[in-house]
């Protein structure tokens, strides 16, 4: 890999809001759609955002044996094609602290035969090619309203001097899973590319064509 990362001018650009982790998935199978051998693709977004759940519908519309999930402790995992398509390569870039970690993934050896997937990517895959598409999940903010943590902010007393705990508040329960996903292509391979077709409506049912 090159030490010197490539910085190619975003050529288009498209953002989507999904409904729920079944919208998420679908839009991962219609990514998947664009895609072939040699494409790399950069998730980021925050823990719980839902890159892995677009990842499950890039894998189950490509094709590949084994359900996509968060590689944690298997830093890289292959998916080989179950048909005539290209491999899928879902890397967890997460406890990598350098490049020297990621470089010895040796990710370029199997980069034009596959479609190579990494989550937590940032300062890590931009090496790897000038042509990548950057998706950003994005969780919104100010999802819990007042009347889920109370009144009273956490740590202050009521006005009527009695003193409370601190409000707990169960993320898992509040999260709708509402996500909106920026999709930027960058590089020459996808000058032209129509990325309209990403902000299509549908959801994602297991089992049924994609």
């Amino acid at each position: 890999m090159s030490g010197a990362p490539h910085a190619p001018e975003t050529v288009s650009e498209i953002t989507v809001t999904t409904g729920d982790a079944n919208e998420t998935r679908a839009l991962g199978a219609r990514l998947a759609l664009l895609l072939g051998a040699g494409d790399l693709v950069m998730l980021s977004g925050g823990l719980g955002a839902g890159k892995t759940t677009l990842a499950q519908g890039v894998g189950a519309a490509l094709g590949v044996r084994g359900r996509v999930s968060s590689p944690t402790f298997i830093i890289a995992r292959v998916h080989p094609s179950l048909s005539e398509g290209p491999d899928l390569i879902h890397v967890d870039a997460y406890r990598i602290a350098s490049l020297e970690e990621f470089d010895a993934l040796d990710l370029d050896s199997s980069l034009e035969r596959s479609v190579t997937l990494v989550e937590w990517g940032e300062e890590k895959v931009e090496a790897l090619s000038p042509d990548r598409l950057e998706v950003q999940v994005l969780r919104p903010h100010g999802a819990v309203g007042a009347s889920g943590i109370g009144a009273v902010q956490a740590g202050s007393d009521p006005p009527d001097g009695s003193a409370t705990e601190d409000p707990v508040v169960d993320l898992g329960e509040v999260d709708d899973g509402r996500r909106t996903v920026v999709v930027r292509a960058l590089g020459p391979r996808w000058v032209g590319v129509d990325l309209s077709p990403l902000a299509a409506v549908t959801s994602y049912q297991p089992g049924a064509p994609l």
